[in-house]
């Protein structure tokens, strides 16, 4: 380690954070290693570390030939201002060598707030901030993640995006870099063969023309790009490399378990969920192979817990036989397992408790809507029955906690449905007053609301958000509705939801503005110790632009929206028509009862199937 580096850990937090060694990680001999890639994720090392898909693709792109993928994270502000002061450059952890000794940064964007800390990243990196003022083929920047499927506000920034999962993608683009690194091609040559890949989206490579009305007009592919980026997708889940023996942290991190994936994709179709879109069709891993693959999984790491993930864990229908053979490895050795994904329509009291056998949680579940009427327009298929049964279940099997997750300025919702919230958290009380073996213990009922967010491949997307001064009176008129001891309140500020609104659904003329708030101090925006409005206001009110054009206006199916060049598989007449239908309060059935047509299957190649 630095001399330099070893003094000023001593004077920051959790140190641990910064110094790498940690058990699994992966080192190679840089004189065998041709491509290097920095694989960054920005935000902190206790919540990158959690991040499933950073371990996979860690895992994945370390098993190509001649290339070593090592992991970089933003410091939190006090090594950050540690760093600058001391000229000591962003490093990876696994070697400690400075960025600028990479071909390659690879960003992984799962969350738009993340975008000014990508731009503090590259420039802590000592690397030119534009694409353009990068004109060598190294360092190339890159980035994936679902925050790429709206890549636009990026533009300037970004060599090329990832669009969809690249457990294929990735290596494939790592194969040709390694091409274009042995035959000396140029960044623009390079940049125009890679937009041949499918799935990789190149944005200097599309002309965007806009109207007198600040809309677009028109996005023109260049120089042999695609007309439409169409989303990789892995079509066989039990095929594909996961990783059994992940990087085990240092330190104390936000989610300390080991993940275990059982299924891509989502049978909702939930008419907010942006997830529920970009990640279709449906694509399960075989009891068998998960079983598998969650023992050797805990073998290697150590873990005490284990987390099966997915969208919705509960409609994984072999969900028992996962169970079994995983808890027949684990109640001997003490190791818990959860599903933090629980639906209320689906709850069974038997695997509750078959998980909750080795330690006991509390409950979550989301609601989303305050009334039936509204939870039919959104299409979250739960009833005010299916919830209270489930709760009754749950209070007569010894549980005395429960969250209930809730959006206010859904389309369509009304005070009625505002106020419909704290009709049902009575009713989940007098449930537990009525049902409860252990009244003893007390209960603890959780509301939480968060602002709806239109977001980009859903049937939202066209919708406008409701102002930030709405959206506190809504939490206002349900703060007062709420009068039990037992029932605790928790809101989102309106401030991030705004801005997160804004870069959602923006398009390219937003750089300037990340540039500004980056400039400004702006980096770590998802937390509340960084974020600052008024920044934001400041630099959109120097960039000439208006935040409400982008975050509270109504879009028409006529409109080119940033994002159109990015094909998720879902046809927008499919996303056209759930929106019609919520206005109608019509409820879809889901992919399991019958198939809508969505167009999401077809990415699975002739004859393919979603595996709902």
């Amino acid at each position: 380690m630095d001399n330099k580096l070893e003094r000023i850990l001593m004077r920051v937090q959790k140190p641990a954070r910064y110094t790498g060694g940690e058990y699994n990680q992966i080192l190679k001999d840089r004189q065998e290693v041709e491509v290097r890639v920095a694989f960054c994720f920005p935000d902190i090392y206790d919540i990158g570390m959690c991040n499933q898909g950073m371990n996979i693709l860690y895992q994945s792109m370390n098993s190509v030939d001649g290339v070593w993928c090592e992991r970089v994270y933003a410091p939190w502000g006090d090594m950050r201002e540690e760093m600058e002061k001391n000229k000591i450059p962003l490093y990876a952890l696994e070697s400690g060598d400075a960025l600028t000794e990479f071909d390659i940064l690879a960003f992984s964007i799962g969350y738009e707030m993340a975008f000014t800390t990508v731009l503090d990243m590259i420039y802590q990196a000592g690397i030119p901030l534009h694409t353009k003022d990068r004109t060598e083929l190294k360092p190339l920047v890159i980035a994936g993640g679902s925050a790429c499927v709206n890549a636009e506000p990026m533009a300037e920034f970004l060599d090329l995006a990832i669009i969809g999962e690249g457990e294929e993608v990735n290596n494939e683009l790592l194969y040709l870099y390694r091409k274009a690194k042995r035959e000396n091609w140029s960044k623009i040559e390079f940049l125009q063969k890679a937009s041949g890949i499918e799935g990789i989206y190149v944005p200097s490579l599309y002309e965007v023309q806009y109207g007198d009305d600040g809309a677009i007009r028109s996005i023109l592919p260049q120089g042999g790009a695609p007309q439409r980026v169409r989303k990789r997708i892995i079509k066989d889940m039990d095929a594909v490399s996961y990783p059994t023996a992940p990087v085990v942290p240092n330190t104390e991190i936000v989610q300390d378990k080991a993940n275990l994936e059982l299924f891509r994709g989502c049978i909702r179709g939930c008419r907010f969920c942006q997830a529920g879109y970009i990640y279709r069709p449906v694509r399960k891993k075989s009891p068998e192979k998960l079983v598998e693959l969650g023992r050797e999984l805990l073998k290697n790491t150590g873990y005490s817990d284990c987390t099966l993930l997915s969208l919705s864990s509960s409609d994984y229908l072999e969900l028992n036989t996962v169970l079994d053979g995983m808890l027949e490895f684990c109640e001997p050795r003490n190791i818990g397992i959860s599903l933090p994904s629980l639906r209320a329509d689906n709850f069974s009291l038997d695997i509750v408790h078959r998980i909750q056998k080795v330690r006991k949680s509390g409950l979550t579940f989301a609601v989303e809507g305050g009334s039936q009427r509204l939870r039919d327009a959104i299409n979250k298929n739960v009833t005010e029955e299916e919830l209270l049964n489930t709760c009754r279940l749950a209070f007569q099997g010894g549980w005395s906690s429960v969250k209930l997750y809730y959006m206010l300025g859904l389309p369509t919702e009304t005070d009625e449905d505002v106020l419909g919230i704290a009709e049902m958290a009575n009713k989940v009380l007098h449930c537990w007053r009525e049902y409860s073996i252990n009244k003893k213990r007390g209960v603890r009922i959780t509301i939480s609301t968060s602002c709806f967010i239109p977001k980009p491949f859903s049937p939202f997307q066209w919708e406008a958000q409701i102002p930030m001064e709405e959206y506190m009176r809504r939490v206002q008129l349900l703060s007062s509705a709420i009068k039990a001891k037992n029932v605790t309140y928790n809101w989102h500020d309106a401030d991030i939801g705004f801005i997160e609104a804004v870069l959602s659904r923006g398009d390219r003329r937003l750089g300037p503005v990340l540039e500004e708030v980056w400039k400004n101090g702006g980096r770590l925006e998802a937390w509340e110790d960084y974020f600052n409005l008024e920044r934001w206001q400041q630099a959109f009110e120097k960039s000439g632009l208006d935040p409400h054009y982008y975050a509270n206006r109504c879009r028409s199916p006529e409109e080119i929206l940033p994002w159109s060049v990015i094909d998720v598989g879902v046809r927008w007449e499919h996303l056209w028509n759930e929106r019609q239908q919520a206005y109608k309060a019509e409820k879809s059935l889901d992919c399991r009862h019958r198939c809508l047509g969505c167009g999401a299957s077809e990415l699975l190649g002739k004859g393919g199937k979603c595996n709902a």
